[in-house]
């Protein structure tokens, strides 16, 4: 029987630099996928995989992310005044997704740190984290997948894809051991090498299921060269106590954490929307060298 995972870890802490000026006065994670926010994204992903408890890391200015779980009255009336029935159970979904709580990580010390204050909400139970600014598209959830290898291993489990030796910088790095299709033992991991000093191009992308060890291997993790506590330097204090699995998802994994990133996601999501999907291929091909 699939273990049960009752918990999950959405971060939104970050400061979204990257998107300034767009993010000076709201959450990175807000910024749309077409019609819909990142966030959203993986929390319906979390949802997906039968997870209810959705604690999500927040920091100074995100106020606009519980707004938007929250229940809208105001705009719930407007929507019945217009008869609009399909938006208005639409947007009472939302608030009715997860059972969502916040807590706030009062300074950027770095995405093990986030984790970290989460201790007392998740107690000693594993629990999957999830970083907004990856988005999937999968027959099976990822994190579904990734419980299925926890289930059989029961230990914890980190999402990996191969990517190009040049953008492995960009991500933890994985020593392998292969020990079936997609599933890999972790020998040791290192945060954003450089190409030349990667173990492989087996790159972590974004998702996690944790056992709550994690919890004291990350209190023992010394801040890296940002002065911020790394996730992944924790799970490599941790790999000292228990085994660590890499799953090779199936699917495909958009980028959002940079502009191009999330132009690319939203024209490839656009293209294979029902309602706009034909429209929108038809506006790309109507385009000439004149346009750009």
């Amino acid at each position: 029987m699939m273990a049960k995972i009752r918990k999950a870890v959405v971060t939104a802490a970050g400061l979204g630099t990257r998107f300034l000026p767009a993010t000076k006065a709201q959450p990175k994670e807000m910024l749309p996928l077409l019609d819909k926010p990142m966030i959203q994204c993986a929390v319906e992903e979390a949802v997906a995989c039968g997870i209810k408890q959705v604690i999500i890391v927040t920091s100074l200015g995100k106020r606009a992310i519980e707004n938007h779980f929250d229940r809208s009255f105001e705009l719930e009336h407007a929507l019945e005044l217009k008869g609009d029935e399909q938006l208005l159970s639409e947007i009472r979904s939302i608030s009715e997704l997860a059972d969502i709580c916040y807590i706030r990580q009062k300074a950027p010390l770095g995405l093990g740190h986030a984790v970290l204050i989460t201790e007392n909400l998740i107690g000693d139970e594993p629990f999957a984290v999830l970083l907004p600014d990856n988005v999937f598209e999968a027959q099976v959830p990822i994190i579904s997948q990734m419980l299925q290898v926890y289930d059989r291993y029961q230990s914890s489990v980190i999402a990996v894809q191969r990517v190009a030796r040049d953008e492995i910088k960009k991500h933890g790095s994985i020593e392998p051991r292969q020990i079936e299709d997609r599933v890999f033992e972790v020998l040791s991991l290192v945060e954003k090498p450089e190409p030349d000093e990667a173990p492989s191009n087996l790159g972590v992308i974004g998702r996690y299921i944790l056992t709550p060890q994690i919890f004291p291997a990350l209190k023992l993790t010394a801040p890296g060269r940002r002065g911020e506590i790394e996730l992944t330097d924790g799970l490599a204090l941790l790999l000292r106590q228990q085994p660590l699995y890499a799953y090779e998802f199936e699917g495909t994994r958009y980028d959002v954490g940079t502009p191009f990133d999330l132009l690319k996601a939203s024209v490839a999501l656009a293209l294979r929307r029902a309602d706009i999907g034909n429209e929108f291929r038809d506006y790309l091909a109507s385009l000439s060298s004149d346009d750009f």
